[in-house]
Parts: C-alpha cells; sequence; structure tokens
C-alpha cells in the first residue's frame, strides 16, 4: 500500500506525519504543541535505551530495529513537526510566529543533542557495525550516525559536554537572529520616488510593481483617492529581490543606482538589525565546538562529512579556477569601459559596482542583439513549468499534474502538484510550489525541502516523498501571469533539480533517501545538472511561448541567448570564487584574538578575487545568510565542486547527441537509476562513475563557462 498522507483527528502537531495542515498551525499551537511533542519524544528516548540496555544485560544480540528503526521513529517525529515550524517561518513570517519560533527552539536543540549524545545508541551501533548482519546501505547509515554522533558531542566528559550544549543553543538563537535581521533591514529601506526622472528606463513591470508596493505601504502620505500608478507614480522603491536586479539592470539614474546598490550591501550592518557582532560570536563558537569536538577549526568539521578531504583540496580548486577565471574577468571589466568611453563619451566610464549590471545588459544587447526584459513575455510561468514537466517525462518517463484534490497550503499562490510514474500511472511523490516574491514574510532566495521523506514501514506501507519548492520570482501582475527572466527560468530549473532528488528516490531506508546522507559538496549535482537543460534548443524553444500569441520563441533569439550564455562568464565565477574563499578562509583562519575582523579578512581575499573591490558601505558578510542562517557554513565552495560534477554528467547527454531521442532517454534513465534513485545509500563517487563509466573531468566544465580550455581542475 502505497500513502502519503494521514488523516487523523490529532492536532496539527502532534500528528506528526501526512501532509501538514498549515493554516491551522499558528503560534499559539506552535507553544502549546511542541513542548507536549518534546515531553512524549523524551519519554519515548528514555524507553528506548532502557530496552536496548535490558538486551545488552541479557546479551542478546542487537539487530537494525532493535536501534534504527526506533530511532528514527523518535527523530522523524521531532523532524516533521520543527520542520513545518521552520518552514513557515521562512515562507510566512510574522511577529508572533517569529516569538514562538525562538521560544521553541532551546528545547528543540536540547532533545537533538540528547539524542545524538546517548552513550547507549552510541554503543549499540559500535555493536551493529560489528555483527556482520548489516547491508551495505545499513553500514554507510551507521556510520554516517556514529559522525553525526561524534559530532554532536556524544564523547564528551560532562564539563564539555555542557560547555558545547549551551553552545549549540547559543548558535541556534545567533542564527535565528541573523535570519530576522536581514529580513527585518529589507523590510525596512524604502524609497518614495515622485519624479519622472527618477523611473527612467525601468521596465513597465517594474514601474507597476513600484506603484502596487507604494499602495500597499504605510509610508505614502498621498490621498488614497490618487492611487499610485505605472504611469504617474508615486513609486515605492525596496530592497525585494526582483524589484533591486530590475532596478539596477535598467535604471538610467545612476545617483539613485548607487543609492539603492549601497543600501542593499550594507543592509544588516548597523542599528537594530547590525549582525556584525553576531557573525563574530557565531565565528568564535563554531571554532569552540569544532576545538571540543578534537577539531582545529570549523572547516576542518565540517569537511569531514563531505567529498573533499581537507581544507587544502578545497582551496586547490579555488585556486585553479580563480587562475582561470581572473584574467577573463579583467577583460570583461576592460571591455565594458571601452564600450562606454566608445558609445557613451558623455558618461563616466570607470565601472563601479552600481554600474555593472547596468552597463553589462547595454553591451550584451550591444553584441548579441538581445534585451533580456523583451525576452519575458516568452517565458510565462505556466509554460515553463509544461516545459520543464515535459522534460523530465522524456528524460525520466515521469508526469507532473496539477493535484486536483483540495489541500492546506501556507498562500494562496501555492500549488500541489503530483509526480506519477508513466509506465504504470503509480503516484509516486508530490511537491508544493511557491514561486513568487513576498518581501515582507518570505525570506529571499530559492531553496528545496523537504516535507515528507520516502520511507518504506514494516508492515509495507510507503510513505511518499513530498517537496517544498521555493523560489522569488517576479509575481503575476492583474491578467497577466509571472514573466520570468531566463535567469528566473534557471532558477526554478536548479531548485527541481533538488526535489528530482528527493521525489525520485528509491531508496526504502529514509535515513538514506533522497537528499538524506549525501556529502553536502554533491548535492548541488542533480540541481546544476538541471540548469544545463535551459540551454537545450529543444527544451528551451518547448518553453518559450509569447504569452499572449502562444507564438515560439524566433531561432535567432535563442541563436543569440546561446551565443550569450558565457557571457561575462569570467565575472561571475570569480563572484563565486570570492564567496567560497572568504567562507573557507573564515571558517579556518579566523579566530577571535586576531587584530582584524571578519569584513577586514573578506577585504584582504577580494584583493585577489574580484576585479571590482568592495566598496567602503560593503558590508555583504552582514547578510551572508548561507553561511551564518543556513547550511553552506565551510561548504559554499560545494557550488563548484559539484558544478563539476554537473556539468561532466550533462555532458554524457551531448556525447551521445541532444537531439539524438532514444540514446537521450536511455542516458536519462541511467541517469534516473543512479545519481536520483540512489541518494545518499552509496558514496556520491561511486554512484557518479555508475552512470559515467569513470571519475569526474573537468573539461566539460571549463567548456560550458566559456573559459581558457587549457585550465583543468582535478577534483
Amino acid at each position: 500500500m502505497r500513502k502519503s498522507q494521514k488523516k487523523g483527528s490529532k492536532s496539527p502537531l502532534l500528528n506528526g506525519e501526512g501532509l501538514p495542515e498549515f493554516k491551522a498551525i499558528t503560534p499559539e499551537v506552535i507553544n502549546n504543541e511542541i513542548p507536549l511533542i518534546i515531553t512524549s519524544l523524551n519519554n519515548q528516548f528514555n524507553s528506548l535505551e532502557k530496552s536496548i540496555k535490558a538486551k545488552c544485560t541479557e546479551k542478546k544480540h542487537l539487530v537494525w530495529d532493535d536501534v534504527m528503526t526506533p530511532l528514527y521513529k523518535i527523530s522523524e517525529k521531532l523532524r516533521w513537526s520543527w520542520g513545518v515550524i521552520s518552514h513557515l517561518n521562512a515562507v510566512s513570517n510574522s511577529d508572533n510566529l517569529r516569538e514562538a519560533y525562538s521560544n521553541q527552539q532551546p528545547e528543540i536543540i536540547k532533545i537533538s543533542n540528547k539524542i545524538g549524545q546517548s552513550k547507549i545508541i552510541h554503543s549499540a551501533l559500535k555493536n551493529l557495525t560489528k555483527t556482520g548482519l548489516l547491508n551495505e546501505i545499513e553500514s554507510r547509515i551507521i556510520e554516517s550516525q556514529l559522525l553525526h554522533m561524534k559530532h554532536k558531542g556524544v564523547s564528551l566528559n560532562s564539563n564539555k559536554k555542557e560547555a558545547f550544549n549551551n553552545n549549540s543553543q547559543r548558535l541556534g538563537k545567533l542564527s535565528t537572529k541573523f535570519s530576522n535581521n536581514v529580513l527585518d533591514a529589507t523590510k525596512d529601506w524604502s524609497l518614495l520616488l515622485t519624479e519622472k526622472n527618477e523611473i527612467d528606463g525601468l521596465p513597465e513591470r517594474t514601474l507597476i510593481s513600484l506603484a502596487r508596493a507604494a499602495n500597499d505601504s504605510d509610508k505614502l502620505n498621498t490621498s488614497k483617492e490618487k492611487l499610485p500608478s505605472a504611469e504617474h507614480g508615486p513609486w515605492l522603491l525596496t530592497l525585494d529581490m526582483p524589484t533591486y536586479i530590475s532596478f539596477m539592470t535598467y535604471s538610467t539614474n545612476r545617483k539613485l543606482r548607487e543609492k539603492l546598490y549601497k543600501a542593499n550591501i550594507s543592509k544588516a550592518s548597523n542599528g537594530d538589525f547590525n549582525n556584525e557582532n553576531i557573525i563574530k560570536e557565531i565565528l568564535t563558537i563554531r571554532k569552540e565546538q569544532a576545538n571540543l569536538l578534537g577539531y582545529k577549526n570549523w572547516a576542518e568539521l565540517s569537511l569531514a562529512t563531505k567529498m573533499a578531504n581537507n581544507v587544502q583540496e578545497v582551496e586547490k580548486l579555488l585556486n585553479e579556477l580563480c587562475e582561470a577565471a581572473y584574467p577573463v574577468a579583467k577583460n570583461e571589466i576592460e571591455e565594458l569601459e571601452e564600450f562606454i568611453s566608445k558609445n557613451y563619451p558623455e558618461e563616466d566610464s570607470k565601472i563601479m559596482p552600481w554600474d555593472l549590471a547596468f552597463w553589462s545588459e547595454k553591451l550584451k544587447k550591444d553584441i548579441f542583439n538581445l534585451d533580456q526584459e523583451a525576452l519575458r513575455p516568452w517565458f510565462p510561468l505556466p509554460e515553463v513549468l509544461n516545459g520543464l514537466f515535459k522534460l523530465c517525462e522524456r528524460l525520466f518517463e515521469i508526469k507532473v499534474e496539477l493535484a486536483n484534490k483540495s489541500f492546506s497550503t501556507w498562500h494562496e499562490d501555492v500549488k500541489l502538484f503530483n509526480v506519477f510514474d508513466k509506465k504504470d500511472n503509480n503516484h509516486i511523490a508530490s511537491f508544493f510550489l511557491d514561486p513568487y516574491a513576498r518581501p515582507s514574510t518570505k525570506r529571499n532566495g530559492a531553496w528545496m525541502d523537504e516535507c515528507l521523506i520516502r520511507e518504506r514501514k514494516q508492515d509495507g506501507e510507503i510513505i511518499l516523498p513530498v517537496a517544498y519548492l521555493v523560489c522569488n520570482q517576479t509575481p503575476p501582475i492583474d491578467e497577466t501571469p509571472s514573466l520570468m527572466s531566463f535567469e528566473e527560468v534557471e532558477t526554478l530549473f536548479h531548485e527541481f533539480g533538488h526535489g528530482l532528488q528527493h521525489m525520485l528516490t528509491t531508496v526504502d531506508y529514509p535515513q538514506a533517501a533522497g537528499i538524506n546522507n549525501v556529502e553536502w559538496d554533491a548535492v548541488e549535482l542533480p540541481s546544476q545538472f538541471m540548469e544545463n537543460w535551459c540551454r537545450d534548443r529543444s527544451t528551451l524553444l518547448g518553453i518559450a511561448k509569447h504569452w499572449k500569441t502562444g507564438e515560439k520563441l524566433p531561432i535567432d533569439k535563442f541563436n543569440q541567448l546561446i551565443k550569450s550564455s558565457t557571457f561575462h562568464s569570467g565575472l561571475s565565477t570569480l563572484r563565486q570564487i570570492h564567496f567560497a574563499m572568504t567562507d573557507i578562509k573564515l571558517h579556518s583562519i579566523w579566530h577571535e584574538k586576531l587584530d582584524f575582523a571578519p569584513d577586514d579578512l573578506r577585504r584582504s581575499i577580494a584583493k585577489t578575487t574580484t576585479v571590482i573591490p568592495p566598496i567602503n558601505e560593503d558590508r555583504f558578510l552582514c547578510a551572508f545568510s548561507h553561511i551564518f542562517a543556513g547550511g553552506y557554513a565551510a561548504g559554499y565552495y560545494s557550488y563548484k565542486w559539484a558544478e563539476v560534477l554537473s556539468a561532466d554528467a550533462f555532458a554524457a547527454f551531448e556525447e551521445v547527441g541532444l537531439e539524438n531521442k532514444y540514446e537521450i532517454q536511455e542516458t536519462g534513465l541511467r541517469y534516473k537509476n543512479t545519481i536520483l534513485s540512489l541518494g545518499g545509500s552509496v558514496s556520491p563517487i561511486e554512484i557518479f562513475e555508475r552512470f559515467r563509466g569513470r571519475p569526474p573531468m573537468t573539461n566539460a566544465l571549463i567548456k560550458h563557462s566559456g573559459l581558457d580550455k587549457s585550465k583543468e581542475v582535478a577534483v
């Protein structure tokens, strides 16, 4: 029997399984029910320890179901309950929800540490590894669990354990505060524009969004009888990401671009929302935690669970990529300044950070006769989704359909889709799609997260995987659907790649199903792999249809888009290298006794990893949520590491011919049955070799990036 949801009479959090009743999970429910859940789980865990201890006393042989099955039930109830709260905190933030989250977080950390620090469980897992009764998947899961418990402090003495647990609590609070500060700083800044010269160059869709923002704002002093309009204003400029990107790309008002850029790059670095001291404290505590566990620094601890063996290996990859990208990026800036001098002699040709997007767009249009904004009508979200689903049907023999039954959600824009095996029409997975930006309640960025994890229960019932897919793209305007930029199309494909690994897993052990137990620097492989299909001719032309006329994207526009795909690849590669090198250095060499701040270290790194140095107002670290409020601490390099894998994986399709229907299907199924199917049940390098027939090579990444082909980087 297959199930993805169970209905019960329990309240929304105590139910602990199935699709959540999002609307019913209020701050009051959270404050009332999380303590009950924690009490129940504590009792269950205490009983499990007693049971294991009794069996060991009686010298009975421990087996998997004595330890791992009940342990997972406890951990999954905790993950499910706190997971939905964390999800709501990210997509439907409010003061009351934030308070409830902060109230309960310490107890969540406490019980998580209790489970991870159980010497009885640790000893039982060690004994299981010696019985010879485990299969390969079970052995890999237990090895990972033992390492996880090490990182939870299981081997620490009482004094060190107390310090470790206090640090864990503090880190949880600091990361939450960091994230809240970024959201609050984003909401706090706005600028009312009233003059035509302040909005010159902006696309119509952006003007409509700015007028809407003015209408919705309580900062507007004009009479509500005369509502703001795209044509007459006023227009409210905010740090909402779609608005920010559009303004920086198209606004001809350089002073306003500078003002907006400085507001964004200094976000959460002053006043009530200042993250500077939080950054120092997070880094200091992480180093203390690593030292308590026997590691030199947080980077060494982080890499213990990744493909990369050590910091030197990471830095070698980044340095060699930097060596290839830096001269290319330098030439790109020189070309841009030459273009300005030649074609716009009245303008200052010295490129400042707030000029880069604006002049890059003009140069791209000049070289490729390609207007990115003019392409939006060809990428309405419904058509993009339809094309994405057809691609997955072609490659992986699945069907994706909009759910036709009622379901609970957190916002009216959210849709639920079901995934079916095309061969037998079996329902195999589902996902929620939340595509649009909501700057006042939803954090920036795009991500995939787990709602439900695939699991085969002891009675044979299969819990189907369900994913959250979250983006922050331009919302619809009146009768006009969400018209996506090409970058937003790539982002959607990227997150859907993560979703595919979660949803198409065939692993029956939830501890290794989907993205679980996958080394962090390999987890971006499926997502980056999907981005490559945005430049495949049949895929893109199948997606790109004008939202009004249904006309397909003209072939000349497609060719121009492909030719422009490596435009300024040196600058974009260097940007990622700068972030990754900053992250790994902060977590390997910075500590509180040094006579320079984290920002000083970042600026030092910028000397060799940027061609436009950070300005004085630049406080990018204060909003670097990936590493201070997310899971990428000492792991941001993973994007580049996995890009080597993903480019080489896509090259397998290129080698058989992207128009070769049968070879592509065969290769797609092999990819599905290895990289997407096996999840964390096998090491990522072995899975890759099963798919590719050899270890990964970097030729494809260098080629796809348009960098010097003589440069090859070994992974």
